[in-house]
């Protein structure tokens, strides 16, 4: 009887299903964020700060004090620029690293695992804070995401079968 030998290596997003959905996921944050730092652009400091307004006077709270008015306060053409630059850099972080995943690009399993561990202790903070549902949901994804990543860097490293 003859063996037949394992099949090599194949390290195709075929072979990785969960490295397509995380890149979907992260095109969605990207795209999202692209839109979030076109539409401050777009509006302006004189709508935002409307519109912080109008929350205030709807849930009737002080229009002297709190964050509500802080945050009105705060919102000027530079913090508008700054905020959409900071959302365009994070946007396109994010479509480059679904580019790479979708590629299957190993740099993109790096930045992805390493962005997603990042976010790791601010998610167990705000599940101590405020225990729920939100909380254990987002914290499980970003686990789920760091194993997926790192699985699929530990088998490029060492050839393991899929």
């Amino acid at each position: 009887m003859t063996e037949h030998p394992a099949p090599p290596y194949n390290p195709s997003p075929r072979a990785h299903p969960g490295l397509r959905a995380i890149a979907l996921v992260e095109a969605a944050k990207g795209v999202l964020a692209l839109i979030t730092a076109s539409g401050l652009e777009l509006l302006g400091p004189a709508p935002l700060r409307n519109a912080v307004h109008v929350l205030i006077h709807h849930f009737e709270l002080s229009t002297t004090e709190g964050p509500l008015v802080w945050l009105a306060g705060a919102i000027s053409t530079g913090a508008v620029h700054a905020t959409a630059a900071i959302a365009t850099a994070y946007g396109v972080l994010h479509v480059v690293e679904a580019w790479g995943l979708w590629r299957d690009k190993v740099w993109a399993s790096w930045l992805g695992c390493v962005a997603a561990g990042i976010y790791l202790p601010f998610d167990l903070y705000a599940l101590w804070r405020h225990p729920g549902l939100a909380s254990v949901s987002v914290l499980v994804i970003n686990l789920v995401i760091v194993y997926v990543l790192a699985r699929d860097l530990f088998r490029r490293r060492t050839r393991l079968p899929t």
